[in-house]
């Protein structure tokens, strides 16, 4: 429990059981967090009169000197002032939306007669924004959809002119600065456009029927062509949009994903069932926020860019709060389900892509989170830097040997792999010859002084980790560091003494580490012990032969290769190689064999 200073005391004795906002001031009176309540006394009593099992909570208590409130009546007001005084104060300990101003927008001016063009910095005061856009590629086929079908000015600053540029020339342009097109025409022009940045396609291609009808009716069949071209051009683009179901009404769709330190928030709007704008918003986890605040933050923040979202959203889980105005669901199956998973794949999907990136940038950095995730799956105390694996094979019983991979610091370690032959155990004993190998391989690291590892891997069951930890104790360094055992069907890890298996994620970068250094083993171990049957098949048939000793079985081998090809060979082939004499002995020994 923390102490409490008589000021802070008297702060919470006074607190109402009332929806609010609470500010936390530090020694400069700088405001180092906002937090909401629906009761300001008990959430904002809860930070000193109990212990907290998160560090960063504890350290913010510690420097807590001053406390501000503000009670509003519900606690969707406290949400949305929460996300205000965040963005106003910027406290230390908040999540906080990280820096995305180089996506870029589309700007539509706010002049007489506007322009339409991507920008990377954003000015509200003098343009409306759509966006952004994470993909430039799709901003940009926007941009040419309606450059082919708008003539709408490019020229930073328009001037009186006497006659149009090129662009007119062209129909790029319908030439404002010359007076040929009225600004309630050109404003008509630029509403569509900015329809059909929206997403409203549809209605947009309602008005342009009529728009053609008209025309047509009026026998200004030229115009009516012209208006048709556009209708073909905005058809096309709607056919290329990735379209889930033309009946699912205009929703807006969130996805999360979180790590550590972040939540990834991906928004997709939906209008007419298709997917015209999809985003990801990174959000800073400072202070163990929970996933509905997070969620809660990325909402917000998409509404006051867009300027209001729909009335419906699908979002991964039912949240506390319910305000009204929104339909607010969880689908659990269906199109609404397949688009909610869209979004959370595109989550996922950044999440993996800014690992990439930061693994390309400093791949040591990778390895140092696989460690630790690693560490704490397994519940050890030290990181795992240094991990050896052991496993054993033979040939019913024949030519048994074991292999030790080594990994250090996450990566293969080839200098440190070892051979063994199994020296005191006879015949198929998989158990005993794990524990034989134990033994050896740790007696031999204390009898030279060298450093023992931090994690041991045993390539088999309970079974044979309970032999191997046989020879730790043997050895008197059981608690010296950490063994576990990979059942080799269900890949399942065992502790010792544990009989349930320790639960890793199948798919997670600590499972598939455990999984690459036995893999390694296996290669390693299953090389060698090919080697051995080798050389041994090829003693059995020509060690015992008549006359033949050891030169002149490297000389036949040499010469055919291999044992089959010295059986296939002719007695005259052989007698080239080793003499007559010898060929006739060794052609006789051979055909009984």
């Amino acid at each position: 429990m923390n102490k409490v200073s008589e000021h802070i005391n008297l702060i919470l004795k006074t607190l109402p059981e009332k929806p609010g906002v609470y500010r936390f001031y530090d020694e400069k009176g700088t405001v180092i967090y906002v937090g909401k309540a629906k009761r300001l006394k008990r959430r904002v009593s809860s930070y000193f009169n109990k212990d907290h099992d998160s560090a960063k909570v504890r350290m913010l208590v510690t420097k807590i000197r001053d406390i501000q409130t503000v009670v509003v009546d519900s606690e969707w007001e406290a949400l949305l002032l929460e996300n205000s005084m965040i963005k106003q104060f910027k406290p230390k300990y908040n999540i906080m939306l990280k820096d995305d101003k180089t996506y870029p927008w589309i700007a539509v001016t706010k002049e007489p007669f506007a322009r339409v063009f991507p920008t990377r910095r954003p000015d509200p005061a003098r343009m409306h924004l759509f966006g952004p856009y994470s993909s430039v590629k799709q901003m940009n086929v926007l941009l040419d959809l309606i450059n082919e079908m708008f003539p709408i000015r490019n020229c930073k600053i328009l001037k009186n002119n006497d006659r149009p540029c090129m662009q007119y020339q062209i129909k790029k342009c319908a030439a404002p600065c010359c007076g040929l097109i009225t600004q309630e025409d050109y404003q008509r022009n630029i509403e569509k456009a900015t329809q059909i940045i929206k997403g409203n396609r549809k209605e947009v291609i309602r008005q342009l029927k009529e728009e053609m009808m008209r025309y047509a009716n009026e026998w200004k069949f030229e115009q009516a062509g012209d208006v048709k071209r556009k209708i073909e051009a905005l058809e096309n683009f709607i056919g290329k949009s990735v379209v889930v179901n033309p009946a699912l009404t205009n929703m807006d769709v969130f996805g999360m994903e979180e790590d550590d330190n972040c939540f990834y928030i991906s928004f997709l709007r939906v209008i007419d069932g298709a997917v015209v704008q999809a985003h990801t918003l990174e959000i800073d986890n400072r202070m163990d926020t929970t996933p509905e605040d997070a969620l809660w933050a990325g909402i917000l923040e998409i509404q006051e860019r867009l300027g209001g979202l729909s009335p419906t959203l699908l979002v991964p889980f039912a949240p506390a709060l319910a305000p009204e105005g929104w339909d607010i669901q969880v689908p659990q199956r269906g199109d609404k389900r397949k688009l909610l998973e869209l979004a959370i794949h595109n989550a996922h999907f950044y999440l993996l892509e800014k690992k990439k990136r930061q693994d390309l940038v400093d791949p040591d950095r990778r390895n140092q989170r696989v460690l630790l995730a690693l560490q704490e799956a397994l519940g050890m105390k030290t990181l795992p830097r240094r991990i050896e694996c052991f496993d054993n094979s033979n040939t019913q019983g024949e030519d048994p040997v074991a292999a030790m991979s080594c990994f250090i610091d996450g990566k293969p370690a080839k200098s440190e792999y070892r051979h063994f032959l199994i020296k005191t155990v006879v015949g198929a004993n998989d158990f005993a010859s794990m524990e034989e190998i134990i033994y050896r391989r740790y007696h031999r690291l204390l009898e030279e002084g060298k450093p023992l590892p931090d994690l041991v891997v045993i390539d088999g069951g309970k079974g044979q980790l309970g032999y191997a930890w046989n020879a730790l104790k043997a050895l008197h360094i059981e608690d010296r560091f950490m063994m576990v055992g990979i059942a080799e069907r269900l890949e399942d890890i065992y502790k010792v003494g544990d009989p349930y298996p320790i639960y890793i994620n199948k798919r997670s970068e600590a499972q598939k580490l455990l999984q690459h250094v036995r893999d390694e083993v296996h290669r390693f171990g299953i090389t060698h012990h090919r080697k051995r049957r080798s050389k041994t098949s090829i003693a059995s048939v020509l060690d015992n032969a008549p006359g033949i000793g050891k030169i002149l079985k490297t000389k036949l081998l040499r010469e055919f290769k291999s044992v089959s090809k010295i059986k296939a060979a002719s007695e005259a082939e052989l007698a080239a190689v080793i003499g007559p004499k010898k060929a006739a002995d060794l052609k006789q020994y051979l055909s009984k064999m």
